[in-house]
């Protein structure tokens, strides 16, 4: 015998479990359609963003590296410019992986595929989108990370077992980027608002302690720059790199994880704002 439910039937179950509308337990649905659209048609794009922070180290940890010597490391203690660029760049890699994938690959999807329509008139909700898409841009930004240190290996810059915490860490950081880059795309409409994305990350990747130190910078500059995520992530995996932890390194990881909270929270809600009215 068949069963149908009214209305009624669905609310009464919503004011049952107040989450149901939000999150159905079934993230991994988004998940298995990203992986199978990736294989299918995007996966050179995504190897190819790999490269550009690999391109930097070759050409300025080596060729600049041979003019500029060592340089003080996180622990006071010398390291050769490489070694000091290395670890900024591995942050730099696991951001634009995050970045780039969850804002122009989820704008595509929200305002021409209408993707995200088609998934919230089944049973998923806006945290399902929210955590699968999220977690397709980190498993991009875990590739990055995980290449870039293999890299970093080869090149001999792995002193420490420690320093392979990197690859977690460099999650983290993806997780932090992907999740409020996501929110923030939810108000672009135009690609010309899209352009807004690279305006931020090149200032953010060429200003946060990536090449220098925070020292050369004037007082004014260096607050403005310890504000920036990057930054954060930057001074972590430089700290993790040579296994010399200070106390700030607690800040920095908790600055992700305050991002990552904030920024899955505005994906949520500017989900079911746009297409659950």
């Amino acid at each position: 015998m068949s069963v149908h439910l009214t209305a009624q039937d669905y609310a009464l179950e919503g004011s049952r479990r107040p989450l149901a509308a939000l999150y159905s337990r079934n993230a991994r649905a988004v998940i298995a359609r990203g992986l199978l659209a990736t294989r299918s048609s995007n996966w050179l794009v995504m190897v190819s963003g790999f490269f550009e922070p690999v391109l930097y180290l070759v050409s300025m940890g080596v060729g600049l590296g041979a003019l500029v010597g060592s340089v003080e490391g996180p622990n006071g203690e010398p390291i050769s410019y490489a070694a000091y660029i290395a670890p900024a760049l591995l942050a730099v890699s696991a951001m634009n992986g995050a970045v780039y994938d969850s804002t122009w690959n989820v704008f595509f999807k929200m305002n021409f595929a209408k993707l995200y329509q088609g998934m919230l008139y089944t049973s998923l909700g806006p945290l399902d989108v929210a955590i699968g898409e999220i977690f397709l841009a980190l498993l991009r930004g875990a590739m990055y990370a995980t290449g870039f240190t293999a890299v970093m290996a080869l090149m001999g810059l792995i002193t420490t077992p420690v320093a392979l915490l990197m690859i977690p860490a460099s999650v983290v950081i993806a997780f932090g980027f992907a999740s409020f880059g996501m929110g923030i795309t939810s108000f672009m409409k135009t690609f010309q608002q899209m352009e807004w994305v690279n305006f931020v990350m090149l200032p953010m990747f060429l200003f946060s302690a990536t090449f220098y130190p925070l020292s050369v910078y004037p007082q004014g500059v260096q607050w403005f720059i310890q504000a920036l995520p990057l930054w954060h992530g930057v001074e972590l995996l430089r700290q993790i790199s040579i296994a010399s932890f200070t106390p700030a390194a607690a800040v920095h990881l908790s600055y992700f994880l305050v991002m990552i909270a904030v920024g899955l929270l505005l994906t949520t809600v500017r989900l079911r704002k746009l297409f659950l009215k």
